[in-house]
């Protein structure tokens, strides 16, 4: 008997919205057959660590949800954070989706909250594509100026 797929899903305590929980709604829709592991940690800067783990154990793809804050130093973990995820996906093979929202995307805290949430949707919903069809499921989808969290702009 083959072993069940799994997706990990690691968000952070720092976020003003839990988008792991709506990453889970969306991928427990879009992957009934995977076998879903939730983790959360303080930070951005605890993701790539994290998603190591998860791929250790046995994750086929991973989904990381960071909150970026206004500050400099944010901006600086969220560099590490990038470079981190960059690396283990190239040195591990395993296809990581960086969900991320900076708190300066928008003053308005609806606006936030909207852009977090569609953002989220969106990208958890290309993890399912990329592991469901092996790469190939977002080609359809190439040049077409698709955005997650805003509204797609069209090809030019």
């Amino acid at each position: 008997m083959k072993e069940k797929k799994c997706v990990g899903i690691i968000d952070t305590t720092f976020s003003r919205v839990d988008m792991g929980s709506i990453a889970l709604k969306v991928l427990r829709d879009l992957l009934p057959d995977y076998m879903i592991i939730r983790h959360t940690v303080p930070g951005i800067k605890d993701l790539p660590g994290e998603a190591r783990r998860l791929i250790d154990s046995g994750c086929d793809g991973i989904i990381t949800l960071g909150w970026v804050g206004k500050k400099q130093v944010d901006k600086y973990s969220y560099i590490a954070l990038s470079v981190g995820l960059v690396m283990l996906s190239v040195l591990t093979g395993k296809i990581i989706i960086d969900v991320t929202v900076h708190e300066d995307e928008s003053d308005n805290e609806e606006e936030l909250k909207k852009i977090a949430i569609e953002r989220t949707k969106a990208h958890a919903e290309n993890l399912a594509i990329l592991l469901k069809e092996d790469g190939e499921g977002l080609v359809k989808k190439a040049g077409q100026g698709v955005r997650q969290g805003y509204e797609n702009v069209g090809p030019l």
